[in-house]
């Protein structure tokens, strides 16, 4: 089976934003309120998206962008 492709948004100024995000919050997404296991980047959520073939877009907080 084939790994479902993503990649960090074009948009560096966004990439930028979120990385620093991440390093504030210990690797937490930065727009979740809650530090719980499944806000650790890469998200769950994104991680359910990834493998729903008819899915195509960003993840949350914009950081990746699956094709």
């Amino acid at each position: 089976m084939e790994k479902p492709k993503f990649h960090l948004n074009p948009n560096e100024e966004i990439v930028k934003t979120i990385r620093e995000g991440l390093k504030r919050t210990g690797g937490y997404c930065p727009c979740r309120l809650q530090h719980i296991p499944e806000n650790i980047c890469i998200c769950k959520e994104f991680k359910e998206q990834l493998v729903d073939p008819d899915y195509h877009g960003a993840c949350h907080c914009g950081l990746y962008v699956k094709d």
